[in-house]
């Protein structure tokens, strides 16, 4: 297909479209839900607020794709691989993110309340802004991502690895960190979080 294919709101609702490939295509307003899109491989592909509620992209593959301002909810994406790609602005809910991998990409204002996020790698990504509310991190590895202005209260960090993140101390307020790593500047955030005076 040519590089320059563009669809505008196309309803792919219900349709089987397990291990397609799909390369260079725009999508704007397309309706995928309750889609079989399992196994499925995108590579410079934009998807803006498309809907991918009760989509099955389980093993699905994503390279330099864009999912701009989308919905999934109920969304299967156990065992997908999201790797360069943007999620800006997009927003999950109830959707089966584990396991997964997420690598060089950006979640700038994604909204993931109540995500289970347990022991994902989410190292080194860009998460601006990011709705975190309720979110169970546990044992997450969040070394060096940038977490700023990122809601994060009630959110469960147990055993997360923070070490290197750019998080806001304000953020720290609510949060569960029992067992978490962190690093000498982000435990001194933290202490002026909760009140405390460090004094040499």
């Amino acid at each position: 297909m040519d590089t320059q294919d563009e669809m505008v709101g196309e309803d792919f609702s219900d349709a089987v479209l397990a291990r397609a490939d799909w390369r260079g295509r725009s999508l704007h307003g397309c309706d995928f839900t309750d889609a079989d899109l399992a196994g499925m491989r995108t590579h410079n592909v934009t998807f803006t607020d498309c809907d991918f509620t009760g989509a099955d992209l389980s093993g699905s593959r994503h390279t330099a794709t864009a999912f701009r301002n989308c919905t999934f909810e109920r969304t299967v994406l156990a065992s997908a691989v999201i790797d360069g790609c943007t999620l800006i602005g997009s927003r999950f809910r109830q959707a089966r993110l584990r396991p997964s991998t997420i690598r060089e990409t950006d979640l700038t204002l994604v909204a993931l309340p109540a995500a289970d996020l347990r022991g994902l790698d989410l190292s080194g990504l860009r998460m601006r802004e990011v709705d975190l509310f309720e979110a169970d991190l546990r044992r997450a590895d969040l070394r060096e991502a940038d977490l700023t202005g990122a809601r994060l209260t009630e959110a469960n960090l147990e055993e997360a690895d923070l070490r290197g993140a750019r998080i806001d101390a304000k953020s720290f307020r609510q949060v569960k960190l029992w067992g978490a790593r962190a690093d000498l500047a982000l435990a001194m955030a933290f202490s002026a979080a909760h009140g405390l005076v460090i004094d040499d």
